[in-house]
C-alpha cells in the first residue's frame, strides 16, 4: 500500500471540526451580546472603571454658587431598532442642585423590542461626584411598536467637588447613556402575540 499524501486526506471531518469551530464561535458572540449590560454594570460598579456614577443615598444638604453645564449624549447599539434623545442637550446646575431631565425613546419596529442602557460620565473623575437619585439604566425596558416612552434621570453634582483641587478647571461633564438590545422576555412576548391580551 502506497503511503497516503496531504492532498489524499480525507477532507469532510475537518470540514465538520471547522463548522464545529464556527458554529461555537458564533453562539458564543451571541451569548456574550446578551451578557453585556449585566456584566458592564458588574464590572462597573465594583471598580468604578470609565466615570461609574454613585447611586445617592441621601439627598444634598447644600448647594453652592459653582456652576457645572452637564451634557447629555444618547446612543444605540446596532440591532435595536429604537430613537433615542434627551428632551434637551445641555443644562447649567450649581452644585448640590437636584435635576430632574427626561429622555424620549421610541420603539421604530414593528414588533416588540427590549433593551436595557449603559452608561458613563466624561471626565471620568467625575463620576465620583455625579449622584443619580433615580434612572431607568440597566432596567429591562420592553417596549410595544411604535411606542413612545419618556424617562426620567434624576441627579445632583456632589458639591464637594470644589474641595478636588483635580476638578478645577471642569466646567462640563456629559453624561453618556447606550441603549443595548435584549432578548424579549417569554412572558411579554406571550402576552404580545396575536390573539392574546395583556399589559406589557
Amino acid at each position: 500500500m502506497s503511503p497516503r499524501t496531504p492532498d489524499s486526506r480525507p477532507a469532510p471531518r475537518r470540514d465538520v471540526v471547522v463548522a464545529f469551530f464556527c458554529g461555537g464561535l458564533v453562539a458564543a458572540m451571541v451569548g456574550l451580546s446578551f451578557a453585556a449590560v449585566p456584566f458592564y454594570s458588574w464590572f462597573c460598579r465594583t471598580t468604578g472603571y470609565g466615570g461609574t456614577t454613585q447611586v445617592a443615598k441621601a439627598l444634598p444638604t447644600y448647594t453652592t454658587d459653582r456652576v457645572i453645564t452637564v451634557r447629555f449624549d444618547s446612543n444605540v447599539a446596532a440591532g435595536l431598532p429604537w430613537r433615542f434623545e434627551p428632551e434637551r442637550r445641555t443644562i447649567d446646575v450649581r452644585l448640590g442642585e437636584v435635576v430632574t431631565v427626561y429622555y424620549k425613546v421610541i420603539n421604530e419596529a414593528a414588533r416588540m423590542t427590549a433593551g436595557q442602557a449603559g452608561y458613563n460620565v466624561n471626565p471620568t473623575t467625575t463620576g465620583i461626584y455625579f449622584e443619580k437619585i433615580n434612572c431607568f439604566c440597566f432596567t429591562l425596558q420592553t417596549m410595544k411598536p411604535g411606542e413612545t416612552r419618556d424617562m426620567a434621570v434624576v441627579f445632583y453634582v456632589d458639591p464637594k467637588l470644589v474641595d478636588d483641587s483635580e476638578q478645577n478647571n471642569v466646567k462640563l461633564i456629559t453624561l453618556s447613556y447606550t441603549f443595548y438590545p435584549v432578548q424579549v422576555p417569554d412572558q411579554a412576548a406571550e402576552n404580545a402575540a396575536p390573539g392574546k391580551s395583556g399589559h406589557i
